[in-house]
C-alpha cells in the first residue's frame, strides 16, 4: 500500500491568470465563457487535507461523463481552467485538481528552474492518489463514474499514461506531448514506455515533429511498444507542430495541430465510451 505524505499544504487556493513564468500572453489565447456552466474552484478531500481544484460542467443533474484534466508545468492556471470550460461545454463535468499543492505554488515564479524545482518534488503515487479522489469527488457533484477519461498536457501528458496504467475502470486517454522516457527515481520509478504492457484503457497520444524535448523516435518505439504489447491506442505526430502546440497563450501555439487534437479528442473519448 502506498502511503501518502500529510506534509502541509502550500497551495490552498487557485491562482488567477496565468502563472507568471509563461512571459507575454499571446493574442491568440482562447476564452470559454463559464455563462450557463457550472464553474468554479472546489475543494476535494485527500489524504492530509483538501486540495484545491477547479470544475466546470453543464447545469442541471447529469450525471455527466468526467473528464480528469491534468496541468502544464505550470500548474492549474487560466490556461487549463479555460480547457475544463470547454470540456464542460461539450457536456463534460471536467475537473482539474491542483496537484503540486503539497510541494508549491509556482504560480508566482518567473524562472523555469525553480518551478523544476517544485514539480521534481512530486511523487507519481501521489498523483494517482489525488487523481482517484478527484474522480470521486466528481462522482458526488454529478458525475457518471463509468464514464471517466483523462487528459493531460506537457507534464501531465506524461501523468496520462501513468494513470491509464493504475485505474481499472478508466475508459481512455488522451496524452498532449507528454515524456515517453526518463531516468528512474524514488519519485518517478517509471515512465510511460515502462507501463505498455500494464495499461488498462487506450491512450490516444498528441506529439509534435518538432518538438526537441520528445524526439520522434521516442513515439516510434512507443508506437512499436504498444504494437508488440496488443494494446489498443493511437500516436498522432504533427509535423509541423513543437512542443505546447496545445497552448494558445504561448508563441508554441499551432492552431491547426490544436484544432485538429482537440477534435480527435473528443472523437477518441466518445468512441471509447466517455
Amino acid at each position: 500500500m502506498v502511503v501518502i505524505s500529510r506534509r502541509k499544504f502550500v497551495v490552498v487556493s487557485l491562482a488567477s491568470g496565468f502563472t507568471l513564468a509563461t512571459g507575454p500572453i499571446n493574442a491568440a489565447v482562447i476564452t470559454t465563457t463559464a455563462s450557463g456552466l457550472v464553474a468554479g474552484e472546489v475543494k476535494i478531500p485527500v489524504a492530509g487535507g483538501s486540495l484545491p481544484a477547479y470544475r466546470a460542467r453543464p447545469s442541471g443533474k447529469g450525471p455527466f461523463p468526467i473528464a480528469l484534466v491534468v496541468q502544464e508545468i505550470f500548474g492549474v492556471h487560466e490556461h487549463i481552467k479555460d480547457v475544463c470550460r470547454r470540456f464542460a461545454r461539450e457536456g463534460y463535468l471536467a475537473v482539474a485538481p491542483e496537484l503540486y499543492a503539497r510541494q508549491g505554488d509556482v504560480s508566482k515564479l518567473r524562472d523555469i528552474k525553480a518551478i523544476i524545482g517544485i514539480v521534481s518534488k512530486v511523487p507519481d503515487a501521489q498523483v494517482m492518489s489525488d487523481l482517484d479522489a478527484a474522480r470521486a469527488w466528481a462522482k458526488t457533484d454529478y458525475g457518471d463514474d463509468a464514464r471517466v477519461a483523462i487528459t493531460g498536457f506537457c507534464w501531465g501528458g506524461r501523468v496520462v499514461w501513468l494513470y491509464a496504467a493504475h485505474s481499472q475502470t478508466l475508459k481512455a486517454g488522451v496524452a498532449w506531448y507528454g515524456r515517453l522516457r526518463g531516468d528512474a527515481s524514488a519519485l518517478t520509478p517509471r515512465h510511460p514506455i515502462d507501463l505498455v504492457g500494464e495499461l488498462q484503457a487506450p491512450v490516444l497520444g498528441l506529439y509534435g515533429g518538432k518538438d526537441q524535448g520528445i524526439p520522434v523516435a521516442d513515439v516510434e518505439a512507443m508506437r512499436a511498444a504498444l504494437k508488440a504489447a496488443g494494446k489498443p491506442g493511437e500516436l498522432i505526430v504533427f509535423a509541423d507542430a513543437d512542443h505546447g502546440f496545445h497552448a494558445d497563450y504561448r508563441p508554441s501555439y499551432n492552431a491547426a495541430a490544436a484544432h485538429e487534437g482537440w477534435q480527435k479528442l473528443l472523437a477518441f473519448f466518445k468512441a471509447h465510451g466517455a
